[in-house]
């Protein structure tokens, strides 16, 4: 949190006084919920977002004027974008197995109650909502709340409070930042403690994540978005500017990169950029975080590119390359993987199919995309017959005698004896 912008810090102390960090902020909005629950979480809605709000649960009547206020368009395309993100994860879902032979099996159990946040504030996000609720619902969980905040000082979006219809949400709250994130994990009077939490946000709300997990399990904390758009001598200059600036206006933080190795598309592309920046209603927010965090790297060959991008890990790698698919085997560390002109990161963030929900700064070394098995848990199964008891049982005995807990072998002995016997 040290690398934050001025002005961030400037309106943490603008909110909390002078000399309290972004850090210092978020431990006192999670400790203020937790200890007065419902009426902090209105106080720094209030506070943060500007929202006069009573009761932050959206209600039937706003649900209401959210369908009358939303394009008959827009609400088909939410629906096509749901369909397409709930094939992808249903072709993904694992299965029971059993051996009733070996007496083993595992089997696979949703979760009872996971709590989404989607981001506002800035910008609204239909999308996320889609990104994270219908993969939860596939995977068959009973309970699924979303908190997303207004943008300041404004009602909630329609199109999110219609996305969240189409997902499935069973609550949504108008609530957001590290109070909503401190109502899921600790619980209040009208948002209920969950088991789980889930989906991207700013560094204030991914550290919240960071300080809450044990509390409850989360998918991640991720930091601000990035893309390395991989590209060779064919690739569309345009295409590749377009790419970049469209990763940068998510926010300032946000980082775009280009990695070649052909001088004249360096050339060319960065031409692009300067003449799409004009015509961009974000071009502001792109352009800062292009100054900021983009950059251009020029390789000797492709095959030093992708050493490069492996090392890196990025949320998102998009290759723009004569023949994407034969990259494919040796890209071993991204978040996503986006092949071809027509196959932008955007697509993936709004319609492709998968969730677009992936590990950033780095963690894609470990880390996968939001999908079904982040909603699942599974359960191991034992179920041994007595001669498979009786083949098994002298080697645990061995290794708990080793181990020394006498009382383990001679649980495993006194069934073995038994069987001996013919009891």
């Amino acid at each position: 949190m040290d690398s934050l912008p001025e002005s961030v810090l400037a309106r943490t102390e603008e909110a909390f006084g002078k000399g309290v960090t972004p850090l210092q902020s978020v431990h006192q909005m999670l400790d203020d919920v937790k200890r007065d629950g419902d009426a902090a979480v209105l106080r720094y809605a209030k506070l943060l977002d500007d929202s006069d709000l009573e009761d932050f649960r959206v209600t039937e009547d706003q649900m209401a004027q959210a369908r009358d206020s939303v394009s008959k368009e827009l609400r088909e395309s939410l629906e096509l974008a749901a369909q397409r993100v709930r094939s992808f994860h249903e072709s993904t879902m694992p299965s029971d197995w059993v051996d009733r032979k070996q007496g083993l099996g595992e089997l696979i159990r949703p979760l009872d109650r996971v709590g989404l946040y989607a981001p506002g504030g800035s910008a609204a996000y239909p999308s996320t909502v889609l990104m994270t609720a219908v993969p939860a619902r596939v995977a068959g969980v009973r309970e699924v709340i979303l908190c997303t905040p207004p943008q300041r000082g404004q009602a909630l979006n329609p199109a999110v409070i219609i996305a969240a219809e189409i997902a499935g949400v069973d609550a949504l709250y108008q609530v957001g930042g590290v109070p909503a994130i401190a109502a899921m994990a600790y619980g209040t009077a009208s948002v209920p403690k969950v088991d789980k939490i889930c989906g991207p946000g700013n560094i204030f709300v991914s550290y919240a994540k960071r300080l809450v997990q044990g509390s409850v399990d989360i998918d991640g904390v991720f930091g601000p978005t990035e893309t390395i758009v991989l590209a060779d001598k064919t690739a569309n200059p345009s295409f590749c500017a377009a790419d970049l600036i469209a990763q940068a206006e998510h926010d300032p933080l946000a980082t775009a990169i280009l990695i070649t190795d052909s001088q004249k598309l360096v050339d060319d592309v960065d031409s692009e950029v300067d003449r799409m920046l004009v015509n961009q209603p974000r071009g502001e927010v792109a352009k800062a975080a292009l100054d900021r965090q983009g950059r251009v790297v020029l390789v000797d060959s492709l095959e030093e590119a992708v050493d490069l991008v492996n090392r890196i890990a990025p949320e998102h790698l998009c290759l723009l390359l004569d023949d994407p698919w034969s990259w494919v085997d040796k890209i071993k560390h991204a978040g996503g993987l986006f092949l071809g002109e027509f196959s932008p990161e955007v697509m993936g963030d709004y319609i492709a199919g998968p969730s677009h929900v992936m590990p950033t700064g780095g963690t894609a070394r470990f880390g996968s995309a939001l999908s079904v098995h982040h909603f699942l848990r599974t359960m191991p199964v034992v179920g041994l017959s007595p001669a498979e008891f009786q083949k098994l049982g002298p080697a645990a005995v061995h290794i708990a005698d080793a181990e020394g807990l006498s009382g383990h072998a001679s649980a495993i002995q006194i069934r073995l004896d038994s069987i001996a016997k013919g009891s």
